[in-house]
């Protein structure tokens, strides 16, 4: 699968991360970050699979995807939208600048996500809130529906 540049300079800072931090990047793990890399949309495990069965013409199980999914989640290289249930490339990868909580604007009408961080001060704030009303937060990250720019203003 050819890659354009910058998706090209994504996939070579994760591989140099892989190696720097010792993490495994297995053939099929970079095969799938391949297709995440190159998806112009968030994917779910079973659109990654029949992308990968249909690039590569290999199979690949659905316990297999997920395994790798929740490993390259789990690295930070790949965000899981809980509401969606799909998976996307982290677009932050190649930034030099210090990453903040992701905050993911889905757009009910294309689909559209567009990844912004939440400065760390409102965060602090929140996660304040939300400790003194005795609730136990699993994951900070904020997922938010409605209608992107192009969406709502045709």
């Amino acid at each position: 699968m050819n890659l354009s540049k910058p998706q090209q300079a994504v996939l070579n800072k994760i591989e140099t991360e892989c190696a720097t931090t010792g993490l495994r990047l297995t053939a099929k793990r970079q095969k799938v970050l391949t297709i995440l890399i190159a998806a112009t949309s968030p994917l779910s495990a079973y659109d990654l699979i029949s992308s990968y069965q249909a690039i590569y013409a290999d199979a690949l199980s659905a316990m297999s995807a997920y395994r790798m999914l929740d490993f390259l989640t789990e690295a930070g290289f790949v965000h899981k939208l809980s509401t969606t249930n799909q998976y996307l490339i982290c677009s932050h990868l190649t930034c030099d600048h210090e990453h903040e909580v992701p905050q993911f604007l889905i757009c009910d009408s294309c689909h559209d996500v567009q990844e912004i961080g939440i400065r760390k001060g409102l965060q602090d704030e929140l996660e304040s809130s939300i400790e003194k009303s005795g609730f136990s937060l699993n994951s900070p990250q904020l997922e938010l529906h409605g209608l992107c720019a192009n969406c709502n203003n045709p």
